[in-house]
């Protein structure tokens, strides 16, 4: 059968591109132990310096081409394409870990993030090197990988009442964050549509099943 899930960058590049992608995972470990004012400071600023970088490879040459000579192995088509100026994937990672925090209640952040660099990582992965099953935009089998290590985030990340039910939602969510991260192929980047459909779907089922729970976790800065 043939490759579903081509990509348009070379797998060893892929598999370095994902390294650093993993590199992001500090993020959550961070914020677990600092308040959410001091992890809004810090990635309001990163997201500046980023978008900053993203304005002078676009807008003057001689950065471009330096961007491009140190970066350029590891971007996408779409990431160089200097018509429609798209931002990078890791540009996007720092607006959607600010946005996150914006939206989310700590816990459901932490399970939110982890999902979309550990996830999101073995979905590209396995589903460029073993995607032969067409499945909605991608593959099945990189969609399937993506489901059981977003399940396998879900029962480590911290919960606050540690009961059935928040593991569930937490499943529930992983299945839907795995559509997301399939579907968004070639019209929105799963950087943004990842965790903001998990931490989404969590939190409404928060709502909805323990309306009167605070979302907070014990002995764990707010």
């Amino acid at each position: 059968m043939t490759q579903i899930d081509h990509g348009t960058i070379q797998y060893r590049d892929e598999f370095i591109r994902k390294m650093i992608h993993l590199c992001s995972l500090s993020f959550p470990i961070i914020y677990y132990f600092i308040p959410r004012y001091d992890a809004i400071l810090i990635l309001s600023g990163l997201t500046l310096f980023a978008l900053s970088m993203e304005l002078l490879r676009y807008f003057s040459p001689g950065a471009g081409e330096i961007f491009n000579r140190i970066f350029g192995f590891l971007m996408r088509e779409h990431e160089m394409d200097k018509k429609k100026k798209n931002l990078s994937g890791a540009t996007y990672v720092f607006i959607s870990a600010l946005l996150s925090v914006l939206i989310f209640p700590k816990v459901i952040f932490l399970t939110a993030f982890s999902v979309l660099i550990i996830s999101d990582t073995f979905a590209a992965l396995i589903g460029r090197r073993y995607g032969k099953h067409q499945f909605l935009a991608k593959s099945l089998e990189g969609t399937l990988a993506f489901f059981v290590s977003a399940v396998i985030v879900v029962f480590v990340t911290p919960k606050i009442m540690y009961v059935p039910t928040e593991y569930y939602f937490g499943i529930l969510a992983a299945a839907l964050g795995a559509i997301a991260e399939n579907i968004s192929y070639g019209w929105a980047d799963d950087n943004m549509t990842i965790p903001l459909t998990v931490g989404g779907v969590i939190w409404i089922c928060y709502l909805i099943f323990y309306p009167n729970v605070p979302l907070l976790l014990s002995h764990v800065p707010q």
